[in-house]
C-alpha cells in the first residue's frame, strides 16, 4: 500500500476520495462548506434523513440504529474513504459503534469547548446545543478534561434547529423568533460575562448571521467545522491506502430519506453548494 502511494505521487495523479457526510437535516452542509474549500477535487455525497428529523429529541437506541443503517445503505453503493457524522447528537452516540463496523476513518462533531476556553477572556462560556447533547456524559467529560477552570452555561435551544432547516428551506427567518427562543437566556448574557458562545449544532451556523444581529457586540461565536475539516485534510494526506481512492471524478451526490413536498425548496440551496444529483434512499 505505501508503495501504491508513493507511485501515486510521484505519477503526480489526481485523487478522488470518497467522502460521506451524513445529518439528520441540512446542517451538514455548513461542514461541507468548510471541508469542500480545502478539498475541492474530493467525491461527496450528502444525506440527510429527513424522515427521521431531528435527531436531537429522539431516543439513544433510535439514533443509534437509524445512522448505522443509513450508513450501511451508503457503504453497499461505493467505497467509502471517509465518513463525517454531521451532528453533534449522532457523533456523541454512534462514533464507538460504528467504527467496530466500518473501517475507513470515521469523524464526529463535538462542540468545541477546548477552542472555547483559549479565546474566553472572562472565563465564562455558553454552550447552544440541543437537550441531548447537553446532558450526554461524552459532553461533561469533554469540560472535566479541557475547562475545569471555566464556568460552561448551557443554553437548550432545539427550536434553533427547526428554524435553521426552514431558512434553507427558503423560508423567511425574523430575528424576533430567534428572540423569543432564547429570551431568558439573553436576559441574563450580560449579567453573566459571557463572552464566547459555542455553536454545539452544525444547524446553528446557519444562523450565525442572525445570532450575532441579536447578541451583544463582544461575543463570538465559534464552531468546530474548521478544525474538522483540517482533520479530513489530514486524514487524505496520510492515508496509505491510496489503492481505494477513485482516479476519476463524480458527480457529488444528496441522499434523501423521506418524498415529500419540501424537497423542491432545498433543490436550489443544494445545487449552489454543487449538488445536482438528488435521489431517495431506501433502508
Amino acid at each position: 500500500m505505501v508503495i501504491n502511494k508513493i507511485m501515486l505521487l510521484k505519477q503526480n495523479k489526481k485523487i478522488y476520495p470518497n467522502i460521506l457526510i451524513l445529518d439528520s437535516g441540512v446542517g451538514g452542509l455548513s461542514i461541507f462548506s468548510e471541508v469542500i474549500k480545502i478539498l475541492p477535487n474530493a467525491n461527496y455525497i450528502y444525506v440527510f434523513d429527513n424522515e427521521a428529523f431531528p435527531y436531537g429529541e429522539k431516543s439513544r437506541i433510535f439514533i443509534i440504529d437509524r445512522v448505522v443503517n443509513i450508513v450501511y445503505a451508503i457503504y453497499k453503493m461505493y467505497t467509502l474513504n471517509i465518513i463525517i457524522i454531521a451532528c453533534n447528537t449522532a457523533s456523541i452516540l454512534t462514533l464507538s459503534i460504528l467504527r467496530r463496523y466500518f473501517l475507513c476513518p470515521i469523524i464526529g462533531v463535538v462542540p468545541a469547548i477546548k477552542l472555547a476556553t483559549k479565546l474566553t477572556r472572562s472565563g465564562m462560556i455558553g454552550l447552544l446545543a440541543t437537550t441531548v447533547t447537553l446532558q450526554s456524559n461524552y459532553i461533561q467529560n469533554l469540560i472535566c478534561k479541557f475547562a475545569t477552570c471555566y464556568n460552561i452555561i448551557p443554553i437548550s435551544a432545539p427550536e434553533l434547529v427547526i428554524l435553521a432547516e426552514a431558512k434553507l428551506h427558503g423560508e423567511k427567518i425574523s430575528l424576533l423568533m430567534i428572540e423569543q427562543i432564547l429570551l431568558l437566556w439573553l436576559k441574563t448574557v450580560n449579567i453573566l460575562n459571557i463572552d464566547t458562545i459555542i455553536l454545539g449544532c452544525t444547524h446553528f451556523p446557519l444562523l450565525r448571521e442572525e445570532l450575532q444581529m441579536i447578541l451583544p457586540n463582544h461575543i463570538q461565536l465559534i464552531d468546530s467545522h474548521k478544525a474538522i475539516a483540517q482533520q479530513v485534510l489530514y486524514l487524505v494526506k496520510q492515508s496509505i491506502n491510496y489503492s481505494n481512492y477513485s482516479i476519476i471524478p463524480i458527480p457529488n451526490k444528496t441522499y434523501y430519506l423521506a418524498k415529500n413536498d419540501k424537497i423542491s425548496s432545498l433543490i436550489p440551496h443544494l445545487n449552489k453548494c454543487g449538488f445536482y444529483h438528488i435521489q431517495h434512499l431506501l433502508l
